[in-house]
């Protein structure tokens, strides 16, 4: 099984255009990041994160697209009429990025229910189905106003913009917490239409072994399906970033 490392969550001790190379030491060939800008980029920026991926010699596999700010609360831009510019813009950026690293997943967040307009979010998503390789969908925990909250939610959303190639981004940590079946993932219907994975523990969104998710045993078990995408790490480490990978197979 093929593992990356989340470089907004993880080797956050680093400044972000040193963590590729560090997680390329530390074994790992792919990596993934939430949007590494603030807002739409300029050239200068847009070449400084594609440089740091590419000369560390590791594949760029998920990018989130322009999703807000995080820290205030907001989930995500694509459901509002008064952002879709910044929202399609920064879509333009992914896809330009895509163009130079190969990557082929996006993580696109929808945004909060309070403000949010379905026909604006269904045209937006579209719009990203038609300029990116691989939408994916992410239910979240701890945002009650966020309108995925379990996989059948993104699944229902992406038959309901019926274009494009829409994934469901299965995080173990979100919908566990979330109560959803873990054990339903891995079997069909849902098993096919799975785009990427991510894991941590919980509670903490900390490495697994430090909660109460048999993560481990989950991944085991989604091998054996025959499951041959990548498995993102998108925890927080309970101590340095190059400490927390114990737990891991040899990757």
């Amino acid at each position: 099984m093929r593992f990356d490392v989340n470089i907004s969550i993880l080797f956050t001790e680093l400044e972000p255009e040193r963590r590729p190379a560090a997680a390329a030491s530390a074994g790992f060939t792919g990596v993934e990041s939430w949007w590494p800008f603030a807002g739409v980029p300029g050239d200068r920026e847009v070449e400084r994160f594609v440089r740091s991926v590419a000369d560390a010699g590791v594949e760029l596999v998920s990018l989130n697209v322009p999703h807000g700010d995080l820290a205030a609360g907001e989930r995500g831009l694509a459901g509002f009429a008064g952002r879709t510019q910044e929202f399609r813009d920064g879509v333009d950026v992914a896809a330009g990025v895509a163009a130079r690293l190969g990557c082929r997943l996006f993580n696109v967040l929808p945004g909060n229910r309070t403000g949010a307009s379905r026909e604006v979010l269904l045209d937006n998503l579209a719009y990203a189905a038609q300029r990116l390789d691989t939408v994916l969908l992410e239910p979240l925990s701890g945002a009650p106003d966020y309108p995925l909250l379990r996989a059948a939610d993104a699944l229902a959303l992406a038959d309901e913009v019926g274009a494009g190639d829409i994934a469901l981004l299965a995080d173990v940590y979100h919908l566990g917490v979330n109560g959803d079946d873990l054990g339903a993932l891995l079997r069909s219907p849902l098993l096919e239409r799975i785009g990427h994975v991510q894991v941590a523990d919980a509670p903490g969104r900390h490495q697994p072994g430090t909660g109460t998710l048999d993560v481990a045993g989950w991944l085991d078990r989604l091998a054996a399906t025959g499951y041959d995408g990548w498995v993102g790490l998108e925890y927080s480490p309970t101590g340095s970033s190059a400490d927390s990978f114990g737990w891991l197979p040899a990757h």
